[in-house]
């Protein structure tokens, strides 16, 4: 265990977490949301600190990241934990361990130590990702500090539900992120996540402003956020911030405790796409499903595929500095 960063102590030994839109006040001997930080006589601890339970290689693309140094690995890591409950988590068995089992599980390990094997293994970056980054914050901190002197990138793939305090403080050495938009009903975020959905809107804006490169993905789940309006207002919401944000929609296949729902169908997946370019916004991908050109990226000029990927990876890359090589218009991006 190890003290939490970002709480006020409060009188009766209750103390308030800061690190995510919950703000939960915890009082003695309570948990948070979380249930992976801990109020022990007045003080927050964490539970989790470096009990990594996964360590993977993928590749940047399986993130989803299409738009940040594509081609690249980037060395994964997750403990168990998330401050959502989302009833569709297909990560539910590490997820939601610390409610459903009430315990915490994983190997130790150093942040000096998943540094090092980040490098050794050849990872331009490492994601924080499989469940929520924010609820191993103090980890991901100290990782990613060390991991910026070296010249590594740091990613969080995020459900975006963070305070303005807790992304100020780790924006130095945050390089990119991909955010959940859920759905566009605070409605469902509080029904099917136990959450709210403007405190992700706010966080993806305050990226934006910080110059930290964002994608966004939408699991698109049937009967629950499948609607023209929800694609709409998804896409609209996108281009308000900038029309260069990458949208991922991504198919939903039945887990944990919706697997009574079936599969989404491609011709969703495809109309919401279109109404994401009618919009306006650039760059609109379809994800978990037969890659069929969906996946590729084309100049928004010309119409030139630039990018061609397999279902999880760069085939072909033809952007020559950062540019269309037919039209020479800048791609969005970094490192492309």
């Amino acid at each position: 265990m190890m003290e939490a960063m970002l709480y006020e102590k409060l009188p009766d030994e209750k103390v308030k977490c800061n690190l995510c839109a919950h703000q939960c006040v915890i009082q003695n001997s309570k948990k948070g949301i979380c249930r992976v930080r801990e109020n022990i006589g007045g003080k927050l601890y964490v539970l989790n600190y470096g009990k990594l339970i996964a360590q993977h290689v993928d590749p940047i693309e399986k993130k989803p990241l299409f738009h940040f140094y594509p081609g690249s690995t980037e060395y994964s890591i997750a403990t168990v934990g998330c401050n959502f409950q989302c009833e569709y988590c297909q990560n539910y068995g590490i997820s939601q361990m610390p409610v459903l089992e009430n315990r915490i599980i994983g190997q130790d390990s150093a942040p000096e130590e998943t540094l090092v094997q980040a490098m050794q293994l050849g990872c331009k970056s490492i994601a924080y990702t499989y469940t929520e980054p924010t609820i191993f914050y103090e980890y991901a901190y100290d990782v990613a500090q060390l991991a910026h002197d070296k010249n590594i990138k740091n990613i969080f793939i995020t459900n975006g539900f963070i305070t303005s305090e807790a992304l100020q403080k780790i924006a130095p050495y945050l390089d990119a992120a991909n955010v959940d938009i859920k759905s566009f009903s605070n409605n469902l975020y509080k029904k099917s996540c136990k959450a709210k959905l403007q405190p992700v809107l706010d966080t993806i804006k305050m990226l934006n402003q910080m110059g930290i490169w964002i994608e966004v993905t939408t699991l698109v789940i049937p009967t629950l956020n499948d609607t023209n309006q929800e694609f709409h207002s998804i896409a609209e919401f996108i281009m308000s911030v900038s029309r260069e944000i990458p949208w991922h929609i991504s198919a939903f296949y039945p887990a944990y405790k919706l697997k009574y729902l079936p599969p989404t169908p491609l011709a969703v997946l495809n109309r919401a796409r279109e109404i994401g370019l009618e919009t306006g916004l650039h760059y609109v991908y379809l994800g978990n499903v037969t890659n069929h050109g969906n996946a590729d990226t084309k100049c928004p000029g010309c119409g030139q595929i630039l990018i061609e990927r397999t279902n999880f990876g760069m085939i072909k890359n033809k952007i020559q500095d950062g540019r269309c090589p037919n039209c020479g218009r800048e791609i969005a991006g970094i490192g492309m």
